[in-house]
């Protein structure tokens, strides 16, 4: 017999077991159909395709079927059907199980990937195999909401769609960790995590806030690119930031003045202390004095802000020179009142002893 002419390894037993049921009118046994899932099973670590699996069963009983007595068809169509059956049953278990090692092979990578707990040129490698290239320069950004985001968990479904529907396969990554979604694109493509962080606000039922970490390059580049974007989350929760996106490259004033907790501790003991003094204490005075910084420095507007008068802004302006000694429309004082502010906020100041 010809290579062409033999069954398929995945049918080995299936026309002897048919020959034997169509002549005898019994049904398989137990052992032949656990032969024909072990047969399924073999056929889907293969690669094989469930619809030609099946159309070889159906050629092989076909070649059977001439020599059918006309009383036994019931018994052979049975045979058949149970034998199909057992087989697609191996085949989706084989599925099932590659696709839960597929889903831990996954799920280890992604926290190498974010952590750094791996040797950088095995990660590189692994990499490849999700499509991306560690070589090259990468960016991260994270969102997160009040709902935790999950791999099935229909904005995930959403964003991926909108993702790959535009830009196909451009080595971008969408995973979710720690209850984020998180997007890794090219470092020279800022296209694909605005579009990113557009979908996942727009998908988010309860408002979402993104963080987008600066380009890096190499492996390493990927861990920086996400710490700086995890570090943004938490600065713009704490500083009440406005959102829904903040980028990393736009807040590199928070860590330069946190870099010497000391000395900025100072700062602001010495530049906002005297306005404990004040009758309410100072949280309503530092208050006054963010509105008035962030709407650059116009007491109109930072009056709407705080739902004041203008008349009444005015007046806590003045207060705050006359506890302070300095004053915040004046130029020369401003910059160093408003470095005390930022400080401040970052601190948690006065609400926490410092």
């Amino acid at each position: 017999m010809s290579e062409s002419e033999r069954p398929a390894p995945y049918l080995d037993g299936y026309a002897l077991m048919l020959s034997e049921v169509l002549a005898t009118g019994r049904r398989p046994t137990r052992v032949e159909l656990d032969a024909r899932r072990a047969g399924g099973e073999r056929a889907a670590e293969d690669g094989r395709t469930l619809r030609s699996l099946i159309g070889e069963h159906l050629a092989a009983t076909r070649a059977c079927w001439p020599a059918v007595p006309t009383g036994s068809a019931a018994s052979a169509l049975t045979a058949v059907e149970l034998a199909i059956d057992a087989f697609a049953e191996g085949y989706e278990r084989a599925q099932r199980v590659a696709v839960r090692q597929e889903e831990a092979a996954r799920r280890e990578f992604i926290h190498d990937l974010l952590y750094g707990g791996s040797d950088l040129g095995r990660l590189a490698q692994r990499a490849e195999r999700f499509g991306l290239r560690l070589s090259q320069t990468h960016a991260v950004a994270v969102a997160q909401s009040g709902t935790a985001y999950d791999e099935s968990d229909r904005v995930t479904r959403s964003v991926g769609l909108a993702l790959f529907s535009r830009f196909g396969n451009r080595s971008i990554l969408l995973t979710t960790k720690d209850g984020r979604l998180i997007c890794v694109a090219p470092g020279d493509q800022d296209d694909v995590l605005t579009h990113f962080a557009k979908q996942t606000y727009a998908a988010t039922d309860d408002g979402a806030l993104i963080a987008v970490g600066r380009p890096h390059p190499g492996a390493g580049g990927v861990v920086h690119s996400y710490e700086e974007a995890l570090n943004a989350l938490e600065l713009g929760a704490r500083m009440n930031l406005d959102g829904p996106v903040l980028r990393a490259a736009d807040l590199l004033v928070y860590p330069v003045l946190t870099r010497d907790r000391d000395a900025l501790v100072d700062l602001v003991r010495s530049a906002l202390g005297p306005l404990r003094q004040a009758r309410g204490g100072a949280e309503p005075l530092v208050s006054t004095l963010n509105h008035y910084f962030e709407s650059g420095c116009v007491a109109a507007e930072a009056a709407r802000r705080l739902s004041l008068s203008v008349r009444a802004l005015t007046y806590r302006l003045e207060r705050i020179r006359q506890l302070t000694g300095a004053d915040p429309a004046d130029p020369a004082h401003r910059y160093t009142l408003q470095t005390a502010v930022i400080g401040a906020r970052l601190l948690n100041w006065p609400a926490r002893q410092i």
